[in-house]
């Protein structure tokens, strides 16, 4: 199998409080810090989702256009 262009796949377990620990590779390249505060979306079907920062600063600037461009 060949390896995908930034596409990364990782393994976490789940301890007795639910907590998982998110491995070192994954936080550093998404740039993720003790203290950060991490949305979680989830789909009984696909699973759940941890999208990056940029991913969600992204669709918050959509959602919250203030219609600069004249739509209103």
């Amino acid at each position: 199998m060949s390896a995908l262009k930034d596409k990364y796949a990782w393994t976490a377990t789940v301890g007795e409080k639910g907590q998982i620990v998110i491995p070192k590779q994954a936080r550093e390249i998404f740039d993720i810090k003790p203290g950060d505060t991490l949305m979680l979306f989830g789909d009984r079907e696909r699973g759940i989702a941890i999208p990056p920062k940029s991913a969600l600063t992204s669709l918050l600037n959509m959602a919250f256009d203030d219609g600069e461009d004249g739509d209103k």
